[in-house]
C-alpha cells in the first residue's frame, strides 16, 4: 500500500470501514451498496453506511424493539409511516450510538434524510418496497450560515498578518517556536497555496510531486469524484512552493520513494489532521475570535476571488463546484458588495456631447 497514491490508500481505507459497517446491518442493506457503486464514491457509500447504521439503531431501539437490528426486514421497512421518518428526524437532536452521545445539525438531518430516499428508491425500482416513503418527508430547513473568513481591507489585513505569523513565528509559545523552526517553510506553502488557490484540504494532502509544474505554475488535483484537474497559481505561491520544495529536495531524512509533496515530521505523508491543527495555530494569532479552518481559508480565497472578478462561473470552475448554485449560495452576501463597487465605477457617457 506503500506506493499507492493518497487517493487510492483513501478508497481502501473507506472500502474497508464500509464492509465492517455492512457486516453490522440487515444483509439485504449490501444488495444497494452495490446497486449504487457504479455511480458513487467509497467517501460517498461510506457516508450511506454511517447514515445507515444511525437508521437502523433507531429502528431497534424506538420502533421494532423486540428486534436486532440485523433481523429488520425489508417487510418491516415497508411498514413504516411518515411520522416514523418524522420521530427518527426528531431523535438525531440528541441520540447515542456506541456508547456516545451525538446530534446532528438541521444540514445533517437533511444528509440522513437523503440517504433513505436513496435506499428507499433503490428497493421501490427492484419492486421489493411498495413506496419510497422518505419522500414524503419535508426536508428540514437549513438556514444560511454566515461565512467566517479572514478579512483584508483598509482597516485590517487578515490575509497579511497570518502570513507573517506563519513566516516568523510571532506569537507562538516556547514550545511552538521549537518545531516553527523546523516546520515554518512547509507552514509558509500550505497556507499560502490554500490563500492563493482555495485548493480542498484532501487536494492538498494528496498533492505528489510530479503533481506541481513550476515552469508553469500550475499543479494536478484530483476532485471530488477522482477526475484531475489542472489549477494555476501565482508568483507569490509559486515562490513559497519553490522555496519548500527545495528544502524538501535536501532532506535526506525523507525517503527516496516517498512520492507526497507536503511532508510531516515523521518524514511521511501530512495528515489532514496535522493541517488543520497548523491552520488554527496561527489563525488563533490572527483572529482568536473566529474559527478559521483550511476550509475557512479556502471561504477566503473564493471571497477575494468573486469581489475581484464579479464572475460566479469563474470562482465555481476555480472551487470544483460542479452545481453553480452551491457557489451562488455560499457567496450570495457578497452581492451587495459587488453592486455597490458596479455602482460606483460606472460612469454616464455621451453626456457632455452636443444636443442636436
Amino acid at each position: 500500500m506503500k506506493n499507492d497514491s493518497y487517493f487510492e490508500q483513501r478508497e481502501i481505507a473507506c472500502i474497508e470501514r464500509l464492509n465492517k459497517i455492512i457486516s453490522e446491518l440487515p444483509y439485504y442493506v449490501e444488495d444497494f451498496f452495490i446497486g449504487v457503486e457504479s455511480r458513487t464514491s467509497p467517501l460517498t457509500r461510506l457516508n450511506y453506511g454511517y447514515d445507515l447504521r444511525v437508521f437502523f439503531d433507531f429502528l431497534s431501539k424506538k420502533v421494532f424493539r423486540n428486534k436486532n437490528v440485523t433481523d429488520i426486514e425489508l417487510n418491516d421497512l415497508a411498514l413504516l409511516q411518515v411520522s416514523d421518518f418524522e420521530m427518527f428526524l426528531s431523535y438525531l437532536s440528541r441520540y447515542m450510538i456506541n456508547g456516545k452521545y451525538e446530534r446532528c445539525t438541521e444540514s445533517g438531518k437533511a444528509r440522513k434524510l437523503s440517504t433513505l430516499r436513496a435506499f428507499y428508491k433503490y428497493f421501490f425500482n427492484k419492486n421489493v418496497l411498495p413506496a419510497n416513503t422518505p419522500t414524503k418527508v419535508n426536508m428540514p430547513k437549513i438556514h444560511e450560515k454566515e461565512i467566517i473568513r479572514l478579512d483584508s481591507n483598509g482597516k485590517v489585513d487578515e490575509i497579511g498578518e497570518m502570513l507573517y505569523v506563519v513566516e516568523s513565528g510571532s506569537g507562538l509559545t516556547e514550545k511552538q517556536r521549537a518545531f516553527h523552526n523546523n516546520t515554518k517553510f512547509r507552514d509558509s506553502a500550505i497556507i499560502t497555496l490554500f490563500l492563493g488557490t482555495g485548493i480542498r484540504i484532501s487536494e492538498l494532502v494528496g498533492l505528489n510531486l510530479e503533481d506541481v509544474d513550476f515552469n508553469t505554475n500550475s499543479f494536478v488535483v484530483t476532485r471530488k469524484g477522482g477526475n484531475r484537474e489542472i489549477l494555476y497559481f501565482n508568483e507569490q505561491v509559486a515562490d513559497a512552493l519553490r522555496t519548500y520544495y527545495e528544502i524538501r529536495h535536501d532532506d535526506n531524512n525523507i525517503p527516496a520513494n516517498e512520492k507526497a509533496f507536503f511532508i510531516s515530521l515523521q518524514n511521511r505523508r501530512i495528515s489532514t489532521r496535522t493541517v488543520q491543527d497548523l491552520v488554527k495555530k496561527y489563525a488563533k494569532i490572527v483572529s482568536p475570535l473566529k474559527k478559521i479552518t483550511p476550509h475557512k481559508l479556502r471561504s477566503t480565497f473564493g471571497t477575494s476571488l468573486y469581489r475581484q472578478t464579479g464572475d460566479i462561473y469563474v470562482v465555481a470552475s476555480v472551487l470544483g463546484h460542479k452545481d453553480v448554485n452551491t457557489t451562488r449560495r455560499h457567496y450570495a452576501a457578497i452581492n451587495e458588495d459587488v453592486r455597490k463597487q458596479a455602482g460606483r465605477a460606472h460612469k454616464i457617457t455621451g453626456a457632455d456631447q452636443d444636443k442636436d
